[in-house]
Order: structure tokens, then C-alpha cells, then sequence
């Protein structure tokens, strides 16, 4: 089992900046991905970001040039600049251990204000 404990969410104005942290204990095996997905009212959860524990990243076109995922052992950042109000959504953290299935965190708001 993998546990996802997430933090840092808010209100914010069109423009600012938040870092979203997520810490994974458990079995989380040295070889993994965490990432974050994201899900918007009357939407389906999309893909924000990834980062492999070889340091491979996965962004999706719409954060590209505004978000940047980072990451230890077993916490994973997603720095989040030039916030649009359409990024307004619940944040969810995501660990897929090698071999293992998927898990996700308790989701974190993010709204931004136009």
C-alpha cells in the first residue's frame, strides 16, 4: 500500500503562484512515477504533469512554460506560475510503484481568481 499526503492548495488571483507538495509513504518501490492530475467541474481528470524516479518529465501542452514538477525519493512538487483562472480545479497526486497499481491523493482545491 502507498499513502499520498498533499498540501498546498488556495485561492489565488489570476497571475500568482503555488507549489503543491505531495509526500508518499509506504511502499512506493525506488522505481516509480509521481505526477499530478487535475479535474475541473462537469470534467474528466487530465493529466498535469509527471516525473519518473529517473527524472523523466511529462507535462501537459495546456501548464507547459508555467508548471514545473520536481521531486525526491518520496515527495513530488509541482511549482505553478502565471495561474489561470482554467486552472482552477482539484488537484490529485499520483504514484504508480513499478509493478504495482495506481494511487492517488485526497485531491487539494486550487482556484484562481480572475
Amino acid at each position: 500500500q502507498v499513502q499520498l499526503v498533499e498540501s498546498g492548495g488556495g485561492l489565488v488571483q489570476a497571475g500568482g503562484s503555488l507549489r503543491l507538495s505531495c509526500a508518499a509513504s509506504g511502499r512506493i518501490s525506488s522505481s516509480n512515477v509521481m505526477g499530478w492530475y487535475r479535474q475541473a467541474p462537469g470534467k474528466q481528470r487530465e493529466l498535469v504533469a509527471t516525473i519518473t524516479s529517473g527524472g523523466r518529465l511529462n507535462y501537459a501542452d495546456s501548464v507547459k512554460g508555467r508548471f514545473t514538477i520536481s521531486r525526491d525519493t518520496s515527495t513530488v512538487f509541482l511549482q505553478m506560475n502565471s495561474l489561470k483562472p482554467e486552472d482552477t480545479a482539484v488537484y490529485y497526486c499520483y504514484c504508480r510503484p513499478y509493478g504495482q497499481d495506481d494511487y492517488w491523493g485526497q485531491g487539494t482545491q486550487v482556484t484562481v481568481s480572475s
